[in-house]
Formats: structure tokens, sequence, C-alpha cells
């Protein structure tokens, strides 16, 4: 017999949309899902603004009820860490060695945040990737020490140095990129975020990390005391965060022959990556149709529908293998989709609206329109071999960011997308 079990690697929010979306389109036979925090699913964009702020208690994170939950009828595994898949016979292994026979497997086991060598065992330097981490990192900003540097200028750098400013934290933000976030928004943009970071109070610097210098603290490890740069400048530093991005969480996949696991889980259109076993969220690159390139996208929107869509071809495709013994409730016209998002990203910085829609990675040609300089409203158009593939607003309400969406939905010839930017400002 068939075991009639669908498992869902990685309790986040793509984890969970793929959840309800199997129950909604017609699962009705065990589903298991499985994650490494012991904590139910919960939103991880609050955790560098809101929750670090203050402003809300972890329970407001969480993405569902416990009613909400329990009416799935989910075999959850909180705090179980998937340790191997055998994509030849479906079967997934977990760290006390349970062995799960499965039909179908999701991977949406996220990201980890990279780290720095020399940071390993130190009191005082975080990362910012899980509700403990932000937690640790708010506990040591509610204190009395007030310098804190962040190493990294990307998007979680930038909004984690928004917030402790404003908290009233003495604030060194140190990148490698000469602009705050230009490896994504490119320089014009960047030096409208790194003008407002320095207005309110914000240190700016580009440079490499060697190191870390310390002294005894209370317990066994070695406090934190000041960063060292590679051209031997000390900053003092009471609180580090490392903000120098993050690695696919694909380690336990490495044993499978049949899975590519280069930056993150490689599926095909339909987010597939083998027979049965398909991936969503930030751990999945997939192959683009519209874009006609992989992409792998580490945003909140994305990994919801991704994970609809990941339960909705995984379906299909068992709708055309398994034996109608009612495990699978019929579905009109069910049929394997592209995948072929607008994808879509923001960030809060102080006042600052920043979003984006299409893709803005690896674009060789980029133009901003500054409407303000003082309140920082602007627009930025982004393409790549004469297409036009991502534009991004600051400051524009979010009426005329949808009205922008429409000129990339699809990559459009460079100057027509630019002149459509220039009617839709008009």
């Amino acid at each position: 017999m068939s075991p009639r079990r669908i498992a869902v690697v990685g309790a986040s929010a793509a984890g969970l949309a793929a959840a309800e979306a199997l129950r909604r389109f017609g699962w009705t036979g065990t589903l298991t899902l499985v994650g490494d925090e012991p904590h139910p699913p919960y939103d991880r964009p609050p955790l560098s603004k809101q929750l670090l702020q203050g402003a809300w208690e972890p329970a407001k994170l969480h993405l569902r009820a416990a009613d909400q939950l329990e009416a799935l009828d989910l075999d959850l595994r909180l705090g179980t860490r998937a340790t191997g898949l055998d994509t030849a016979t479906r079967t997934l292994t977990l760290d006390g060695g349970e062995r799960l026979a499965c039909d179908g497997v999701i991977v949406a086991t996220g990201v980890a945040a990279r780290t720095l060598p020399a940071a390993a065992g130190l009191d005082g330097v975080h990362t910012l990737r899980t509700l403990e981490d932000a937690l640790a990192l708010k506990e040591r900003l509610s204190g009395a020490d007030r310098r804190l540097v962040v190493v990294g200028n990307g998007v979680l750098g930038c909004e984690a140095a928004a917030v402790a400013r404003e908290l009233g934290h003495d604030v060194t933000l140190v990148g490698r990129e000469a602009l705050p976030m230009a490896r994504t928004v490119g320089p014009r943009i960047g030096e409208l975020l790194a003008a407002e970071h320095r207005e309110r109070g914000v240190r700016l610097l580009t440079a490499a990390v060697d190191g870390f210098e310390t002294a005894d603290g209370d317990g066994p490890a070695r406090h934190v005391t000041a960063v060292r740069l590679a051209d031997g400048t000390r900053l003092p530093a009471d609180t580090v965060l490392v903000a120098i991005g993050s690695e696919p969480a694909v380690g336990w996949l490495h044993g499978d022959p049949a899975l590519d696991t280069t930056d993150g889980l490689r599926c095909d259109a339909y987010c597939a990556a083998a027979p049965g076993v398909y991936a969503a969220g930030d751990v999945a690159r997939w192959q683009h149709p519209v874009h006609g390139r992989d992409l792998r996208v580490e945003h909140r929107m994305n990994a919801t529908e991704q994970g609809m869509a990941a339960a909705r071809n995984l379906l299909a495709e068992l709708a055309e293998t398994l034996p109608d013994d009612g495990v699978l409730a019929p579905a009109a016209g069910r049929e394997r989709r592209p995948f072929t998002p607008v994808p879509y990203f923001w960030s809060d910085q102080y006042g600052l609206k920043i979003q984006a829609y299409g893709v803005l990675g690896g674009a060789d040609r980029s133009e901003a329109t500054v409407l303000d300089a003082a309140s920082r409203t602007a627009v930025a158009l982004y393409g790549r071999d004469g297409q036009a593939t991502g534009v991004l607003a600051i400051g524009l309400p979010p009426r005329r960011v949808r009205g922008l969406r429409a000129l990339i939905a699809t990559p459009a010839p460079w100057e027509e997308a630019r002149e459509g930017v220039r009617n839709a400002l008009a």
C-alpha cells in the first residue's frame, strides 16, 4: 500500500502556504509538517522591524491561530530536523532516525544566516534570522550599552540599523558595497538611502571586517569590545549584528545525487526538483519561464505564492499516478501550471517605504528619477539585455506603485518601459 502521506519540510510561510493549499486543493491523506524550530509558523519580516522595535510581542508574529492550525489536521513535527531525502523512494529521514515514506514532498526549508568565522562563541555578536535571534538582539538593545556595529549594508542590515538608531543607539553600518543596498537597488537609490541614514545619525563605512577584539565576560564566553577592519580601524562596540546574507538550507539534501543543490534546490518551471518532490520559498531556485533564467527569490510574498503553486502542481502530478482511493478529492481540470510571478519586495527604513516589482538583481542597466530629494521620493527602472525587468519606488502611494508594476509584468523593451515610467509619473 502507498503510504498516502505528503510531507512539507519547513514550518515557514512557504511551508504553511503549501500545507493549506494541499488541504484546499483536495489532499485528505496524512499531511506532515516538519519544522526545526519549536514555534508554530511565524512571520519573519517583522523580526528586524516591529519585534526589534518593541512594537510587537512574539505572539503577534504567528501566521495562524492554534485553532486554524488544528483545522488543517496536521501531523505537526516542530523542533524536528529533516536529515535526508531519498527521492527514488520518496523517503524522508528525521533527526531522531524516523523514516517517513511519502507520496510527495515539498521542501520549504528557507535559508540560514551567514556569519563570520571569528564570531563563533563570542557574546554580543548576533545574527538575525530566527525568532530566538531577534529576541536575543532585542534584549541586547534594551540594555544600557549603546554602541552597535552592523556588519553588512544590505536590506537586513539597513533595516536593523534604522531601528537601532530610532531606539537611540550609536550605530555604525559597515559594508563592502560603497552604498547601502547598492547591489540590489543601484547607485542612485543607494545614494538616497545613504543620505537618509547619515541624516539620522548612522555612521557609514565601506570596509571589510578583519576580526573582533574581546574581553572576559560574566560567563565562560568572551565578550566583543570592538570590530577590527581590514585597514586597521578599530570600531568600539557593545553589540555587533552580522548581516552578511544567507545560505539556502539544503545541506540535508546533499546525499541525494538526483538533486541539484547549487544555490538552493533547483527546480523546473513547475517548482519540481524530482518526481514527487517540489520546493517553495527562499530555498527554491526555479526556471522562470518569462525571464528565461533561474531565479531564487528571498522575499515574503514569493514564499506564499510559491508554496501554493508547489502544492497545486504536486497534487496535479499525484492525480496522474495515485489510485482512485479517495485520498485525493477529484478536481476538474487539474493540471500543472508554470510558476510565473512578478516578484515583489518591500523594506521599511525610518519613514521610507521602499517597494519593488520584478527582477532587480543581475541588472546591467538602471535609471533613477528622484522626484524629491528632501523626502527621498524616487522611482528607478532596472533592465538586462535591452529589456526592462524591474521597477522600484520610494515614497509613492501603493496605487501608483501597482501602476508601475504593469510596465514590467513581462520584460519589455527598455525604451518602451522608460517612456511608460515617464507617463506614469506625469
